[in-house]
């Protein structure tokens, strides 16, 4: 197994290929493992299919790989953002309503594709000196916040069985020699799985009762299935809704990309180019949303597991892409990790998540961002509290009304926004875009 330094630390960097197909295969387990919690809690908690989510979420990722001509090591899976527009259509899971949503949340995948020729046109350059350090940074660390509430709450309804999963993959990272090192996640959840089944506090249930091979498609879940019996003025009402959202989540996927870049130590905005992740993320959401799946999203839990293992391989990803796809066909299979206790997920979650915070904290260490200068401070503040603040509050968005619609933003949506407005204003900008690292 050859090794090489990381351009950005000290850790060693890891070759796929050169680790065998057996060990290759468990990286694959262990990512698809890192976006499985947070995949399938969109569709439980909009109402949408569980195995047509694990479909598109695999071939979303597939889609994104192909047109970032394969150099992205990123995860698509569902996308949080869009909750509040899949409950502001359908507020109790309507299945009848479902596919009107979906259909907004595909509108607002058109916002990506139009960001995507804008770039290709005008260039990144252009384009990134909105989006500095200063502002991707906070962006960053507040993703992975606003994402602990959900891990400290699954920890919550067990905290000894989330304890397991946590020190595992500690002590496997830390004190780990070889592949024990390399897929601490996996470890963390099998380890705590296991103890969590033989002292009782997981119910297979589901697992006897499902099926070996079904389906992972019902055309009654797809946009299609609306143009029996079509309703414009709710079809128009989901489209007003919801594309708004895409603001929030196009600034979500580059702050997504600065992260993988800072993590693996390669410019993906330069090569392959925004302008093709962008179009993988759009088109990605497009097709997943068509066919009743969640919008899609570029996963900071996989950035997370890249941190740890130390393997960037995009490779390794098109392997847990290819899991999804399958375990999509398989409703036991799916039941089973269903059945993973909540407390297990939350415990691999809080290291996964933190990572997140970490890597937008090294964004702005690395780019040397300038916290002498107010503009700076009062934009790095802005940020956080709004995105944080927002999310934690009562209403968890603010909402305002244009005619006899009401639009949500979320937190992350109105500390984007404020961020970048408030960098393109404020004299003193001091970042200069350049394409190397």
């Amino acid at each position: 197994m050859s090794m090489k330094k990381n351009s950005i630390g000290v850790d060693p960097i890891y070759n796929a290929r050169e680790l065998g197909t057996g060990k290759m295969l468990v990286l694959g387990v262990q990512h698809m493992f890192a976006m499985f919690g947070a995949t399938v809690l969109v569709p439980a908690l909009t109402g949408l299919s569980v195995a047509t989510t694990l479909l598109f979420a695999g071939l979303g990722t597939l889609l994104f790989h192909f047109l970032a001509k394969g150099k992205v090591p990123a995860f698509l899976g569902s996308s949080f953002a869009f909750l509040a527009g899949y409950w502001a259509i359908a507020p109790n899971g309507e299945a009848e309503l479902l596919p009107y949503a979906c259909f907004g949340v595909a509108c607002a995948g058109l916002i990506y594709l139009l960001l995507s020729v804008l770039i290709k046109a005008f260039g990144s350059g252009k384009v990134m000196k909105f989006f500095p350090p200063i502002v991707t940074g906070p962006i960053i660390i507040a993703i992975g916040l606003n994402l602990s509430q959900s891990a400290v709450n699954n920890c919550a309804t067990n905290w000894w069985i989330a304890l397991i999963a946590i020190a595992v993959v500690v002590v496997c990272n830390i004190w780990g020699k070889g592949m024990v090192r390399i897929i601490p996640i996996i470890l963390g959840v099998l380890a705590s799985y296991f103890v969590a089944a033989v002292t009782g506090n997981v119910d297979f249930t589901a697992v006897k009762e499902a099926a070996w091979i079904g389906l992972p498609v019902s055309f009654d879940q797809t946009v299609f299935s609306i143009f029996k019996d079509l309703d414009v003025s709710l079809l128009i009402t989901s489209v007003i809704t919801i594309m708004p959202i895409a603001l929030a989540t196009v600034v979500e996927h580059i702050g997504d990309i600065s992260a993988i870049s800072s993590t693996v130590g390669k410019n993906y905005i330069k090569d392959p180019g925004l302008h093709r992740t962008l179009l993988g993320d759009g088109l990605a959401t497009i097709l997943a949303s068509l066919f009743g799946a969640p919008a899609n999203t570029t996963y900071g839990e996989n950035t997370g597991v890249l941190t740890l293992s130390k393997v960037f391989d995009p490779l390794v990803i098109r392997l847990a892409a290819y899991f999804a796809i399958i375990f999509s066909f398989c409703p036991k299979i799916a039941a089973l990790i269903e059945c993973m206790p909540d407390a297990t997920i939350g415990g691999v979650s809080l290291v996964l998540y933190g990572m997140i915070s970490a890597v937008g904290v090294r964004n702005i260490v690395e780019s040397k961002c300038d916290f002498t200068k107010s503009r700076n401070v009062l934009i790095a503040a802005l940020i956080l509290v709004l995105s944080i603040g927002i999310n934690y509050s009562t209403a968890g968005a603010i909402a305002f009304t244009i005619g006899k619609v009401t639009i949500s933003l979320s937190g992350l949506a109105i500390g984007s926004l404020v961020g970048i407005i408030l960098n393109a204003v404020l004299p003193g900008k001091d970042y200069q875009f350049k394409e190397d690292v």
